[in-house]
């Protein structure tokens, strides 16, 4: 499978040639700063490859404190992006910078010892189409 993605602004583009074997809702206090919500959704592959198509030398990686939790972003406009870890094992897609649909349903939540207080019970929320007046 061939998968693209971009930024928001996008000027960095990528394809992830390959299979993701996992996706996952990370709820570790990490990932709820990293996107500034209730989790990350993140997929993973231990086979696939990552090409960037444009923009790499806008593409900042950063590791928190060598700790392993690593986040890469747009220079440019800040969303999240692929990134590879595990000396070059792994590679991590937050499903969101997809410009195509994800073929997997998340597998599961992690880390929910860490989940927010206010991510409870959310299918009773109303939903919108658009912001409501």
């Amino acid at each position: 499978m061939r998968y693209v993605g971009s930024c928001l602004c996008g000027k960095v583009t990528f394809e992830v040639v390959g299979d993701f074997e996992h996706f996952y809702l990370c709820h570790c206090e990490h990932c709820r700063k990293d996107t500034g919500s209730a989790h990350a959704a993140n997929l993973f592959s231990s086979s696939a490859s990552l090409n960037w198509l444009s923009g790499e030398s806008l593409v900042k990686v950063f590791d928190y404190k060598s700790s392993g939790h690593i986040k890469s972003f747009c220079t440019d406009c800040g969303s999240a992006l692929p990134n590879i870890q595990m000396e070059g094992k792994l590679i991590v897609v937050p499903a969101g910078c997809l410009d195509v649909d994800v073929p997997l349903r998340p597998q599961g939540h992690i880390f929910c010892a860490n989940r927010a207080n206010w991510d409870d019970s959310l299918e009773s929320v109303p939903g919108f189409d658009q912001l409501p007046e």
